[in-house]
C-alpha cells in the first residue's frame, strides 16, 4: 500500500506491530529468562497473619481491605480483598497506603486545643473535646433558635409561620461517611433544627 494511502489509524496499528515484533525478538536474542524472576519473587517474605475484611476509609466508593494482624493484634499490613464486588482485590494509591494513615508515628492521638485568647495550644483527651462540642452546639442552638420566622406565602407576600430552626450551625458531611452515618448526622441535625446540612462529595 503507498505512504500516501496509510490513514492515521492504519500506521499506529502497523507501528505498534512492528515496536512488539522488535521488543520480543530483542528480549529472546538477550536471553532473558522470566523463570529466574519468577523463582527470586517467591523468595520475597510476604507478611501473614489474621486476615480482618474491611473497608477503606478514605473516599465513598467503598472498595474492600484485608487488614493483617499478628497474634497481639496489631495491625502489619493492609492490601485489596480480592473478593470485594466493588474493587476485586484493586487499591488505589491512597487506598494502598493505608497501613501508613492507621500506623504513624506521626499521627495525634490527643485532641488540640487553643482556648479563646490563649498563644498556645493544649493536649485535650478526646472525651473532653466531644462533650465541649455538645456544649457549644447546644448553647449555640438556644441562642439563635427560631420557633417562628417570616416565609413566603407564594403571593409575593410573607407570612408568620412556626419554623423551630437555627441559621447559626452548619454541617458539612465528608466523603468517607457511609450511608448510615449520613442518615444518623441528617437526623440529628434536622432534630436540633439546622437549615444547612451539606456533603463535601456535593461540593
Amino acid at each position: 500500500m503507498p505512504i500516501s494511502k496509510v490513514s492515521r489509524r492504519q500506521f499506529l496499528k502497523l507501528s505498534a506491530g512492528t515496536i512488539g515484533t522488535i521488543v520480543v525478538t530483542d528480549t529472546a536474542a538477550l536471553g532473558l529468562d522470566t523463570a529466574d524472576v519468577k523463582k527470586n519473587a517467591l523468595g520475597i517474605p510476604v507478611k501473614k497473619g489474621k486476615e480482618v475484611p474491611s473497608v477503606c476509609p478514605y473516599c465513598s466508593v467503598g472498595c474492600g481491605q484485608i487488614v493483617m494482624v499478628n497474634d497481639s493484634g496489631r495491625i502489619i499490613d493492609i492490601q485489596g480483598n480480592p473478593d470485594s464486588p466493588i474493587s476485586e482485590g484493586t487499591l488505589c494509591p491512597k487506598g494502598a497506603a493505608t497501613y501508613q494513615l492507621v500506623m504513624n508515628e506521626h499521627r495525634w492521638t490527643k485532641v488540640k486545643y487553643r482556648a479563646p485568647g490563649s498563644d498556645h495550644w493544649e493536649d485535650k483527651p478526646l472525651d473532653w473535646a466531644m462533650d465541649r462540642i455538645a456544649q457549644l452546639v447546644s448553647e449555640t442552638r438556644d441562642k439563635n433558635f427560631n420557633e417562628f420566622g417570616e416565609v413566603p406565602d407564594g403571593k409575593g407576600n410573607t407570612v408568620k409561620k412556626r419554623v423551630m430552626n437555627t441559621y447559626a450551625i452548619a454541617s458539612l458531611g465528608g466523603a468517607t461517611i457511609d450511608n448510615e452515618w449520613n442518615y444518623a448526622q441528617q437526623k440529628l441535625m434536622h432534630g436540633l433544627g439546622v437549615v444547612y446540612v451539606e456533603n463535601q462529595a456535593r461540593i
